[in-house]
């Protein structure tokens, strides 16, 4: 039975890993926290947008629908782009980019009622817009894995990794393994996890984004509101179990780490916010951020190094890992086993690592 070590227990990490279990691999996933999806999959907007991202992403957004509709994880929601009198151009451009239907002002104040109609000049739906039911994804991800006589260590940081002629060590804390396959999921460390494994890092880059939970503004009841987003995406707010989250969009650079919410950041943010819509921020009840981690083209890297046999990519997601999840780990797995893949070579080479070599 071929086998595979996976670093990472993230989205990526752990439905690569159940992909490769279901397909007869003993998978072995090793997380370095004590949870799993304790960094950036734990801390995601949760949205599934069929235009959001770039060409490469659409295609394994697209490509991961059914699975996602089969899975029974998306819920309707929408999203309501809007922008001021002096932001034509910028809106008109995301409407293209992103397939969006333009709407009257007035429609979307009467969408969303805290919209300020003084300063909505323009707006644009998406219908289709989704939430993700991201804590299923994850655990049923880690249920297939398990059910295929996988197994899941959990607070194991890696320590070393070595190359043998049969495969891969790994020494993580408390454990090591070996494996014919590694497979970096390490998210926002997988270029450190390359450089112990003796490959090369591609120059993958984690960038904050900072998010503040608000008491449901003006008391109303928000479940059926659209996510709401500013043009550029320089700021969006959506439902949350009853409250209203407010994120700045900041794409930040900073090295690895359980990050946290830059407060001068945040307020730019809920200051953009709030030049769109008529009820202030008063309060805020938590804030919190996380890392999503872009190569430089700001397409996902996924498939074999060019240079060291049996390592394999899965990482660089940016803030796509849960939509583009199911289509992204059959990708990792048919190329890991040298099978032919479901989706067109132009999408396969865009993912390629080798392209950075």
């Amino acid at each position: 039975m071929p086998s595979a070590i996976v670093i990472g227990g993230g989205v990526a990490g752990l439905t690569a890993g159940a992909e490769l279990a279901e397909c007869g691999v003993a998978v072995t996933v090793f997380e370095r926290e004590s949870a799993l999806g304790f960094h950036a999959s734990g801390r995601s907007a949760a949205m599934f947008e069929l235009g959001y991202g770039p060409a490469p992403v659409q295609a394994l957004t697209a490509a991961s629908e059914a699975a996602h509709v089969a899975a029974n994880v998306l819920s309707p929601r929408g999203l309501l782009l809007v922008g001021h009198a002096s932001e034509a151009a910028a809106f008109h451009a995301d409407v293209v980019e992103m397939g969006l239907s333009e709407i009257s002002p007035g429609d979307a104040c009467a969408r969303v009622p805290i919209l300020n109609p003084e300063a909505v000049a323009f707006a644009a739906l998406s219908a289709s817009a989704s939430d993700i039911d991201t804590d299923q994804i994850l655990q049923t991800a880690a249920r297939r894995i398990r059910a295929a006589g996988g197994r899941i260590v959990t607070k194991s940081p890696v320590e070393a990794i070595f190359k043998n002629p049969a495969g891969w060590t790994v020494n993580a804390v408390g454990t090591t393994a070996s494996a014919d396959l590694l497979v970096n999921a390490a998210g926002a460390w997988a270029d450190q996890v390359a450089t112990l494994a003796g490959v090369a890092p591609l120059g993958l880059q984690p960038k904050r984004r900072s998010m503040a939970r608000l008491p449901a503004p003006g008391g109303h009841d928000v479940a059926g509101w659209p996510m709401l987003m500013g043009v550029a995406e320089g700021w969006y707010a959506k439902p949350d179990a009853g409250g209203w989250i407010v994120s700045p969009s900041e794409a930040d650079p900073v090295d690895p780490c359980d990050a946290w919410a830059d407060d001068m950041v945040l307020a730019e943010g809920l200051a953009r916010y709030e030049a769109m819509v008529n009820v202030p921020v008063t309060r805020l009840e938590t804030s919190w951020a996380g890392l999503r981690t872009f190569p430089p083209d700001g397409a996902p890297v996924l498939g074999p190094d060019p240079d060291h046999s049996g390592f394999i990519w899965c990482a660089g997601q940016g803030g796509y890992g849960f939509q583009t999840a199911p289509a992204a780990a059959r990708l990792t797995a048919d190329l890991a086993l040298g099978r032919q893949p479901k989706l067109d070579g132009a999408t396969v080479a865009a993912l390629d690592p080798a392209r950075f070599r």
